[in-house]
């Protein structure tokens, strides 16, 4: 479903991404792991339009993306969920929800009923301001978000990050949910690491900006992983 191929990424004359490639089908969750400050941030918004990479090439079914455009990133099927959630603290949840829409055909723009079975708190706080949820809720919010825009490739970031643990065990049920629907790439940046290792299918080792190692989860036991985290 997403493919990327040699991608590199500078800020200013610093270079950041060096020659990344990994492909990300659907029905499986990819995971790009590694420690902090290695680069998976900013791969993360290269694929979804929010920085421009300055050479390699990124497609959607097949489909060549134009680098640093995040409106046609979103309308060819990109849903990005961002590190801190960026939730509009002053909207409320059902306002929050919709602004997914600005990518949509009019006909779409909806909020499919299956967002508030994923994430029932939502439905019971459609009035409420998104300023006013605790931190799990607005992951919850941020997730929904993105789902609204019927996305077919999910980048998720540090989604566990500040969550409580049963908000936790909740999202990775929810993302196991979706990948089993066959339909959705999901590629998941982490540094939970039982919680990666648990809901994982492919690992994806950065550091210095480069993939160093990638393997599945059939081939990988913790140890392995851990032994890529450490060097």
């Amino acid at each position: 479903m997403l493919d990327i191929n040699t991608l590199n990424l500078k800020y200013g004359q610093s270079q950041i991404l060096h020659d990344v490639s990994l492909s990300a089908p659907a029905g499986q969750i990819t995971c790009v792991t590694g420690t902090n400050g290695v680069g998976k941030t900013s791969l993360l918004k290269a694929i979804a339009g929010r920085h421009p990479f300055s050479a390699g090439t990124l497609s959607v079914d097949g489909k060549d993306l134009p680098p640093g455009k995040p409106a046609i990133m979103a309308q060819s099927g990109i849903g990005y969920v961002p590190q801190g959630r960026e939730v509009f603290p002053l909207m409320s949840v059902e306002e929050n929800l919709q602004t997914g829409f600005a990518c949509l055909p009019k006909s779409d723009r909806r909020i499919p009923d299956d967002i508030y079975d994923l994430f029932p708190v939502l439905a019971d706080m459609k009035a409420r301001r998104g300023g006013d949820l605790s931190g799990g809720q607005q992951q919850q919010l941020s997730i929904a978000r993105a789902l609204v825009t019927r996305p077919s490739v999910l980048l998720l970031d540090e989604p566990t990050e500040g969550i409580q643990p049963n908000i936790i065990q909740m999202i990775g049920r929810t993302i196991q949910l979706l990948r089993d629907r066959g339909d959705m790439a999901i590629v998941l940046v982490e540094q939970n690491f039982e919680f990666a290792y648990g809901n994982a299918d492919h690992f994806h080792v950065m550091q210095r900006g480069r993939i160093t190692e990638a393997f599945s989860k059939q081939d990988a036991t913790k140890d392995r992983l851990l032994a890529s985290l450490a060097l």
